[in-house]
């Protein structure tokens, strides 16, 4: 008799997940061993064994360093239903594959007895034969409010992990439920497609962060873990109404499944990868072009800016603007709406200010973006 359906599903999903890592990771690992065998065969002393110019014999050439260990793969693990269920299929996955698997807990230190609890979860990792396993103290700031603040807190502590032991992949829990949330928070921004398009199955530098589970429902996870007897931690936060997604988890999605039916959280799934590939061709579109609307000085001609789809063009500034100094994350729908306004309704107005002291201005048919 084969697992629980559940079970079997998430690992099927962190099965593919291995697979594409592997097969990546021996991409790089021939890409790099035919460039240092050519380096190699490139020096003197490194010349295949013979005899010199006067007869005398030469070294034999020395061998090439051995194929680099297998890959490393980590979960991170807050110790909620999601990610427990993802630890528990990447151990039992790993075993047959020539990974390696281990795990990550980050523990924000927001609660009375986070460390406690770190110390649980590092512990059920281990139980599972993860190795390495560690967990993580951060400091939250306030930057961009508390949700925001936590985030980017937890990444930058998963990314310094990862470099430290060597990952090629980094596990996230996060399943079509978050998706579907993601979805209805980037509506309620106002910040065009690319906020609709949710979360990424791969990001991060070299496509680190894998999401398994994005096509798989809350309720699947859950269930792995309670036919695999796995306990797991239902972190208040996440009920709490303080926080916005707390409240569209457990008030938002449920009113707009009561009034369109049970198929929303799908249907927002399938709208974030359709909005997903939209904006990748539109950014795709957007790079070539970026060249072809500027001088031979390299600025923006406002003539041939404004001949461009919106879409396309406003993709172009904001490029520009992140170039010149502004930061992405704070970089907003309504401040490229200002500076496009150069383009497309100039009457002679002054620099509009952009966040990391950028301003952007007109000049001679020209548009400027740079620090002030």
């Amino acid at each position: 008799m084969g697992p629980h359906p559940a079970v079997a599903a998430i690992r099927l999903a962190v099965r593919r997940v291995l697979h594409d890592v592997l097969n990546e990771f021996a991409e790089r690992t021939d890409h790099n061993e035919h460039i240092a065998h050519t380096e190699r065969a490139s020096r003197p002393e490194f010349a295949e064994a013979g005899t010199g110019r006067c007869g005398a014999a030469l070294p034999d050439r020395p061998a090439l360093p051995e194929r680099p260990d297998t890959p490393l793969v980590l979960v991170a693990c807050s110790g909620g239903a999601d990610s427990m269920a993802l630890a528990s299929a990447l151990a039992f996955e790993a075993r047959k594959l020539a990974v390696r698997a281990g795990g990550i807990t980050v523990d924000h230190n927001l609660q009375d007895g986070s460390d406690v609890r770190a110390a649980e979860v590092v512990a059920r990792l281990r139980d599972m034969h993860l190795d390495p396993v560690e967990a993580v103290a951060v400091h939250v700031g306030s930057e961009g409010g508390p949700e925001a603040a936590a985030r980017d807190a937890r990444y930058a502590a998963l990314d310094a992990a990862a470099e430290r032991h060597g990952a090629a992949a980094v596990l996230l829990g996060h399943t079509r439920d978050d998706q579907a949330e993601t979805v209805l928070l980037g509506l309620a921004r106002g910040s065009g497609i690319r906020s609709l398009s949710g979360m990424a199955a791969a990001s991060g530098p070299a496509y680190r962060y894998r999401r398994p589970f994005l096509q798989l429902d809350r309720q699947t996870a859950r269930k792995a873990c309670l036919v695999q007897s796995l306990p797991v931690w239902d972190d208040p936060h996440n009920i709490d109404p303080a926080y916005t997604r707390s409240r569209l988890r457990h008030e938002g999605l449920p009113a707009l499944e009561k009034a369109l039916g049970k198929g929303v959280v799908g249907a927002l799934a399938r709208t974030a990868q359709l909005s997903r590939d939209d904006a990748d061709a539109l950014d795709t579109w957007a790079a070539e072009a970026d060249s072809a609307v500027r001088d031979d000085a390299g600025q923006l001609e406002c003539a041939k800016l404004y001949a461009l789809p919106p879409a396309v063009r406003r993709r172009v500034l904001r490029r520009a603007a992140v170039e010149a100094g502004a930061p992405a994350g704070s970089l907003f729908a309504r401040h490229i709406e200002e500076v496009d306004r150069l383009i497309t309704g100039w009457r002679g107005q002054r620099a509009i200010n952009l966040p990391g002291r950028v301003e952007a201005r007109r000049q001679g048919g020209r548009l400027v973006i740079r620090q002030s």
